[in-house]
């Protein structure tokens, strides 16, 4: 039985009533008398299976959710976001705090009855499963607001731990840690076809690197070096285990050449490229949420709510592609390769084939779901026939293909993976933990050859890869180039405001305008006389956003009133008094 047939047996079996109480979202004591709900190790299986639907997936990361590029510096839109410009208030509730103690407390309640079993069967890996995402929700807790309290029982209302203060995130992370290392000892390695989409041990030590990663660079970022080392030490010993397993590698088939990074996240199991490859050649994706157009569909306009006009893409982040040669736009050596802002698609020329797999320049010839590809013979066959010209007038001047279907599906059911963890992520995890850590010359040259040289070159085989020779050569900042390779790989995947926050740069990023293209003295200036009215900064490029703020308070969110109401000793975020 596949996990999505699972998920629907095990929301009948969560069905226990479940309402807010108090500041951890408990149960009612009452509530919890079950039956023979745990009975047998399959009762065990449905119940854990429901921990997946709390994963991040499209609605969450493509949409306005906490860690959506909406709201980083990458992109705006017709409206501002509250969260991007740093004008949050505090709210009244917040369903990012409530809902992860749900989850944790389910966690903990399936924890709870395993440790009382004596019925037939093995129950160790729904164990570790539960391990596995209480770790994830303390996690996304400690991203979004630091101290929290560490719970490990299922608690009742009387229970005193209700109005306890908060525990240090340190102490946190650490009880994060420790759960994914006892996931991962008793996780499969691999998982048969029947549990496709469920955790495996390789799935809990790449968490485990973006988690040591990600709170190792915090603490560094600010003045806890010993702690962040050691944090960073563990990030690259998680990455290196999944290296090490070989059981992933990055898409990147011949057949589809230097646009493979595009097609990569539009796989389905009906044709979406010109290779006609299905999800069973992406050997990338390492824990993701599953879709089907039948079973289990997007279920948001994904193709219409990214393509083309509707994130306004910031110049700043195209900015950061490098020219063909592996250098800036603004390198010296760059002088000959970047062709300028002067024509409408100068800029698109002889820069890292990745911007063509995400963006849109004018004048390209492209498809959505609603005027498709016919044969996948691109303009040489029937495609041409409902080819859609890009035409960037609007907006930023920038815009978006990634996530954009090319087959006709009807809009939200498209049938594409999310991807919770990715192999690439996990190399660039290692590459930037082997770098905080201090290691130079030859020994981070072989940690770059096997981790962020891969990413770099899959869709630039004629890019020179990154090296200690070629950033002192050429004058370079090597964490700029490493966090630029992350920013380039990763975008639109729900990853750069948590990276500016753990860099401790967002207070310094956040603010600055959002940026179109350069429209005085260029050929946009005679060709989109919209624009004309638009205001502009000192080099003539539009601004989209200004008034833009960010304080260090807006590195955590504030906790919601109904909870500090509700526990005194919670105290409240620094700045947010």
């Amino acid at each position: 039985m596949k996990i999505m047939k699972l998920y629907k047996k095990a929301l009948l079996i969560v069905s226990l009533g479940l309402t807010l109480n108090s500041c951890l979202d408990l149960d009612p004591q009452d509530q919890l008398a079950d039956g023979n709900l745990w009975g047998a190790a399959d009762d065990f299986k449905y119940f854990a299976t429901n921990f997946y639907g709390w994963t991040r997936d499209f609605k969450s990361v493509i949409s306005d959710g906490a860690h959506s590029d909406w709201r980083s510096d990458l992109m705006t839109s017709s409206s501002v976001n509250m969260y991007s410009n740093g004008s949050n208030p505090i709210p009244t509730s917040d369903g990012n705090y409530t809902s992860n103690y749900a989850h944790i407390r389910r966690c903990n309640l399936l924890l709870q009855k395993a440790a009382s079993f004596s019925g037939n069967g093995d129950i160790s890996r729904y164990v570790a499963e539960a391990k596995f995402f209480r770790a994830y929700s303390y996690f996304d807790l400690v991203q979004l607001f630091g101290d929290v309290i560490i719970t490990k029982e299922p608690l009742d209302i009387t229970s005193p731990e209700l109005r306890m203060s908060r525990n240090d995130r340190s102490e946190v992370i650490d009880f994060v840690i420790q759960d994914l290392k006892d996931a991962a000892e008793v996780l499969p390695e691999t998982i048969a076809t029947d549990d496709e989409g469920r955790i495996s041990k390789w799935g809990a030590y790449a968490f485990l690197s973006r988690v040591a990663l990600y709170e190792g660079t915090w603490q560094q970022n600010r003045n806890n070096e010993e702690r962040g080392k050691a944090l960073l030490g563990i990030a690259v010993d998680a990455a290196k285990k999944v290296i090490d397993s070989k059981q992933f590698e990055l898409f990147k088939p011949a057949s589809l050449g230097d646009m493979a990074y595009k097609y990569l996240f539009i796989l389905e199991n009906v044709q979406s490229n010109p290779a006609n490859l299905t999800k069973s050649a992406n050997k990338e994706y390492i824990f993701y949420r599953r879709h089907d157009e039948t079973i289990a569909p997007i279920g948001t306009n994904i193709t219409h709510g990214c393509v083309a006009n509707v994130q306004y893409i910031n110049r700043k982040f195209v900015n950061m592609y490098l020219c063909s040669n592996g250098l800036p736009i603004e390198h010296a050596k760059s002088a000959d390769v970047f062709k300028g802002y002067g024509g409408l698609t100068t800029e698109f020329e002889n820069r890292d084939n990745r911007m063509k797999n995400c963006l849109l320049a004018h004048g390209t010839k492209y498809w959505d779901n609603d005027k498709p590809r016919i044969d996948w013979k691109g303009m040489e066959g029937e495609d041409a026939t409902n080819a859609i010209t890009c035409n960037v007038f609007q907006g930023s001047g920038y815009q978006n293909q990634k996530w954009g279907t090319e087959r006709k599906v009807a809009d939200t059911f498209e049938g594409y993976d999310f991807p919770i963890i990715r192999y690439a992520e996990v190399l660039l995890n290692y590459a930037e933990a082997m770098y905080e850590l201090g290691t130079t010359g030859k020994a981070l040259d072989d940690a770059l050859n096997i981790s962020l040289n891969l990413v770099r070159l899959r869709v630039n085989p004629d890019m020179p890869k990154l090296t200690t020779s070629f950033v002192s050569e050429n004058s370079l900042d090597m964490r700029e180039e490493i966090r630029r390779e992350r920013t380039i790989e990763l975008y639109n995947e729900g990853f750069r405001v948590d990276d500016l926050k753990r860099w401790n740069t967002a207070i310094v990023e956040m603010p600055k305008p959002i940026l179109g293209v350069k429209w005085t003295g260029t050929d946009f200036a005679t060709s989109w006389a919209g624009a004309s009215t638009m205001a502009k900064d000192s080099e003539g490029c539009l601004i989209l956003e200004g008034g833009r703020r960010w304080g260090s308070k807006n590195d955590l969110y504030p906790l919601p009133v109904d909870q500090c109401q509700l526990n005194p000793n919670l105290g409240q975020n620094p700045g947010w008094q």
